[in-house]
């Protein structure tokens, strides 16, 4: 649902949640899906957290991200485990009640048998009263959605099944266009005039990222705008600059 004529960016916090992340025993897969989706059509991520399996901490960081950002997308701890806790969690963090929810059961049986469905598996059908189911096509069991919170699974494909259900529900900004300049220079050499640049034009976002090639040190320098006219004139300004710095040092040399 875009909203171009909307000029306040659209924003989103990923909150992950589980152990297993900070311990290091899983290797997180999601944070940079779900913000590239978003940047892709228009929502801006603004913060990720990661908390452990406890209730306090959950609440606590849900509640702080719901009340900041448009939009809360959290993964993991909607399994049929007792340490699976996010559904309660959020249950408590709206001040509502959960149960198991027909619907979901209903879901669930599309692919477990009834006889199959005990009260560990029916622990994925308990969602918070209110909620809308988000679906899952790759093995049934659903998220949900309640008021700007969005709860996915943490096994990045079924995350990504339910990423695609919620996504054309979702109110989107104005889309970050963006542009990369190869400097074939040293961020050192190009510190003092690029930030001269970011300051001569508002409304832009340059950045400068750092990597290594078969020259040696180099860097990318990313202009980031959604006004496309801003984004050519401090394109063209980082071009021109760099051709400037490129020269000098040739001089210099």
């Amino acid at each position: 649902m875009s909203d171009a004529a909307n000029p306040q960016p659209i924003t989103a916090a990923i909150l992950v949640i589980g152990d297993e992340i900070l311990s290091g025993r899983t290797k997180d897969k999601n944070i940079g899906y779900i913000a590239e989706y978003l940047t892709n059509i228009g929502i801006d991520v603004k913060e990720v957290r990661v908390v452990p399996d406890e209730e306090p901490e959950i609440v606590t960081s849900l509640n702080a991200l719901r009340g900041r950002y448009t939009y809360v997308f959290t993964t993991g701890g909607i399994g049929p485990t007792h340490d699976d806790i996010t559904a309660d969690c959020v249950a408590k963090a709206f001040g509502v009640t959960i149960d198991v929810d027909p619907r979901a059961r209903a879901m669930l049986l599309t692919r477990i048998k009834e006889a199959d469905l005990n009260e560990a598996r029916l622990r994925m059908a308990r969602i918070p009263a209110g909620a809308d189911l988000i679906i899952n096509k790759v093995s049934a069991a659903p998220g949900f959605r309640i008021g700007n919170v969005h709860v996915m699974a943490g096994i990045p494909s079924v995350m990504q099944a339910m990423l695609d259900e919620v996504a054309p529900t979702l109110k989107t900004g104005v889309k970050m266009l963006s542009e990369t300049v190869q400097s074939n220079l040293r961020e050192g050499d190009i510190g003092g005039p690029l930030g001269e640049i970011a300051k001569a034009h508002p409304g832009v976002i340059i950045g400068s990222y750092p990597f290594v090639d078969d020259r040696g040190p180099n860097c990318n320098l990313v202009v980031r705008s959604r006004d496309p006219e801003k984004l050519a004139a401090a394109k063209a300004a980082v071009e021109a600059m760099v051709v400037r710095v490129r020269d000098g040092l040739r001089r210099s040399a």
